[in-house]
């Protein structure tokens, strides 16, 4: 089993490399994503830079990167409950840091929910609609990614304690959230942070 997990380590790690953003930029505009707008690889800037259809497209996929993560470890572990909790880490750090792009990705809000969704539905979906509540009344989608992030380990301690496995991974996560977005906080306390559809200081 020890094998096993490990190899399903590497494997949701390999998955969480293959950066949707950079690969549709790139063959749609012909572009770098991390040369232009926020240069974050993620759903957000690319919605910025070819519009909301193509940034929602994005979100999604990267979403299911995460689950289809999680189904291959499940396949490998025969659904090992700590297998899976590690292999949700490795496939955001794979987004967030991709071997095949040069270890410069995204901040893994989409994957996360994606893995999120197999780990624990439930607090995910709560968490989301509550990130979408704030997201449509601030325009601030990182203030909503972080509450999403946040929030979701503390529904699991609260509600479902038990699923231990899934609780310590999801703080992780939010650790990992917090860390990727230690830029847009400092934005946010200062009122700089730029909102959804803002594009004027965008260059691509």
């Amino acid at each position: 089993m020890v094998l096993w997990t490990i190899l399903g380590i590497i494997v949701a790690y390999l998955v969480g490399s293959i950066s949707t953003s950079t690969i549709v930029v790139r063959l749609v505009a012909g572009k770098d994503i991390r040369q232009h707008g926020s240069g974050n690889a993620g759903a957000t800037n690319t919605l910025r830079m070819l519009g909301t259809a193509w940034g929602i497209i994005v979100l999604i996929i990267d979403g299911i990167k995460g689950m289809v993560a999680l189904w291959i470890v499940y396949g490998m572990t025969g659904g090992n409950s700590v297998a899976l909790a590690l292999s949700s880490i490795a496939v955001v750090l794979g987004h967030n840091w991709p071997i095949f792009f040069g270890f410069r990705g995204g901040k893994g809000i989409a994957t996360t929910i994606g893995v999120l969704l197999w780990l624990a539905p439930i607090m995910t979906i709560i968490a989301g609609v509550i990130c979408i509540v704030v997201i449509a009344l601030t325009r601030y989608v990182s203030l909503g990614s972080l509450i999403l992030s946040v929030l979701i380990p503390i529904l699991l301690a609260i509600w479902a304690p038990s699923h231990s496995a899934a609780l310590w991974a999801s703080v992780v996560l939010a650790l990992l959230s917090i860390y990727r977005h230690r830029e847009n906080i400092g934005r946010l306390i200062r009122g700089k942070e730029r909102k959804l559809f803002d594009k004027k200081s965008d260059e691509f």
